[in-house]
């Protein structure tokens, strides 16, 4: 996918750091910023790129970085961003910073949650964010791991089997072997041999 569309991030993270004095953010961008972060913190694509280091020894920062470039996007146009941008947002950070192209459609699913809390927290609400860090608290330190399906879909799960995203994994049931089906036993003159309870009927 082209990602480019006029696009421009800033410098991913360094080991250095510089402080500015510069005015606190409004509590809404608080929110909001609270919100990304909880929302990539499971998305299980991110999770396992962090879990291996993908983006290098500074991939949990990376993480973190990307929730503050998507917050400027947010607000640098004043919440006029559509899911198809902050999707290719996700893409494009993804591929440049953790190598990692992405085929299993989650970015499309992250990006609907983040303009739906962007919507949400701007109208004063709170249930996404509630909803996203509580989720974010359930996969803390556990590891993902990626299963490769057929075709180009993927599908991701916690080592304890937990699915991540909003998809459920289908309910398998438990197939038990049946037993054969006894074929009826036809004697010479053609009686049907019916066995029951270790007695013979014709």
């Amino acid at each position: 996918m082209d990602s480019t569309h006029g696009m421009s991030t800033s410098t991913p993270p360094s080991s250095t750091t510089t402080s500015a004095s510069t005015a606190p953010p409004p509590p809404t961008s608080v929110l909001f910023a609270r919100g990304v972060l909880a929302r990539l913190a499971y998305w299980p694509a991110l999770r396992i790129a962090v879990d291996h280091g993908w983006g290098g020894p500074e991939s949990a920062a990376k993480r973190t970085w990307l929730a503050s470039v998507l917050v400027d996007d947010f607000e640098d146009q004043q919440g006029q961003v559509d899911a198809d941008y902050v999707e290719d947002r996700l893409l494009q950070v993804m591929a440049d910073e953790f190598e990692t192209v992405l085929e299993d459609c989650s970015a499309e699913a992250v990006a609907r949650d983040l303009v739906r809390l962007w919507a949400e927290v701007g109208a004063g609400g709170m249930k996404l964010l509630q909803e996203f860090e509580e989720r974010a608290d359930r996969v803390k330190g556990k590891t993902v791991q990626a299963e490769e399906a057929a075709g180009d879909e993927s599908d991701w799960e916690d080592e304890s089997g937990e699915e991540d995203e909003d998809e459920h994994a289908p309910q398998l049931l438990d197939q038990q072997p049946r037993p054969p089906r006894e074929e009826p036993e036809v004697d010479a003159d053609g009686f049907v041999t019916v066995k029951s309870k270790g007695k013979s009927h014709r």
